[in-house]
């Protein structure tokens, strides 16, 4: 297994681990009683990539469209470039 096919793959469960904080972060902003200091150290993580996009894509009537942006361009863009370089990186050869 080479550096390449590594990283990609560490690249991989990280993006993953990223998108389970969000779905963590969306449910605790809808149910305030699991509110706790913990969820400042998770603002911390998924807020500076929020921010720029609700400059752009402000809420409106009270939803934040920004998170759901987020979580697609992570999906459809950074994913098949991961996939993309596990494909190429990580071949068994026979």
């Amino acid at each position: 297994m080479n550096i390449t096919c590594t990283l990609a793959q560490i690249a991989g469960e990280a993006l993953n681990i990223y998108l389970l904080l969000m779905l963590v972060y969306a449910v605790v902003s809808w149910v305030p009683s699991l509110r706790g200091r913990w969820v400042d150290y998770l603002a911390m993580a998924i807020e500076p990539l929020l921010q720029p996009l609700r400059r752009v894509i402000p809420p409106m009537g009270g939803l934040d469209i920004s998170f759901l942006v987020l979580i697609l361009a992570l999906q459809f863009i950074l994913r098949p470039l991961i996939a993309n370089s596990i494909g190429h990186a990580c071949y068994v050869s026979y």
